[in-house]
């Protein structure tokens, strides 16, 4: 085979081509040279967090002790509940919610609810800034009705959803007619 410069190309056979010679099948390794499992893992293992964030300490407390309730499960997902601002009064903290973030967090992601405009804003500029504050990964806000979305995402996240169906169910109690 020639080139058009007229020069002579490099000429493999067919038969000697990288291609030509696929790998060995691969055989799967035995069972005992797989990993063992833990042993003794906690029944909370893998459960997404959820924070439930209000202008009062005491609003959020209650909403989280209703939801655990709801459950009716001996081993309920993390959920912390935080209000007001450090000094006792209403408000909100970005401080406190990213500590009630990371103190949920077991690795599979923490849902974020919020009760009022000014926690909502607080909370998304936290997310918006999630590694300069410190919070695990991922995090994402739910926007659902404060009460019957902490409700429906400790049911979910109790039950071992993931973090998308723990946001969904959260989510889907805004579209829950009530009439």
């Amino acid at each position: 085979m020639s080139r058009r410069d007229g020069t002579r190309a490099d000429v493999i056979p067919i038969s000697d081509a990288p291609s030509a010679h696929p790998p060995a099948p691969r055989t799967p390794p035995s069972p005992t040279q797989l990993p063992r499992p833990t042993p003794a893992r906690t029944a909370t293992h893998g459960r997404v967090g959820i924070v439930l964030v209000s202008h009062s300490q005491e609003l959020a407390t209650a909403v989280r002790s209703l939801a655990l309730a709801l459950t009716g499960s001996d081993s309920p997902a993390p959920v912390a509940a935080t209000g007001g601002d450090p000094s006792d009064g209403p408000g909100i903290s970005a401080v406190l919610v990213a500590a009630a973030t990371r103190r949920v967090d077991q690795g599979h992601g923490v849902v974020v609810l919020a009760d009022l405009g000014g926690a909502v804003t607080t909370v998304r500029a936290l997310l918006a800034d999630a590694d300069e504050h410190g919070l695990p990964f991922p995090v994402r806000f739910a926007n659902a009705p404060f009460v019957e979305g902490a409700v429906a995402a400790t049911a979910t996240a109790t039950a071992g959803g993931d973090l998308a169906a723990v946001l969904d169910a959260a989510e889907e109690a805004y579209r829950q007619y009530k009439g």
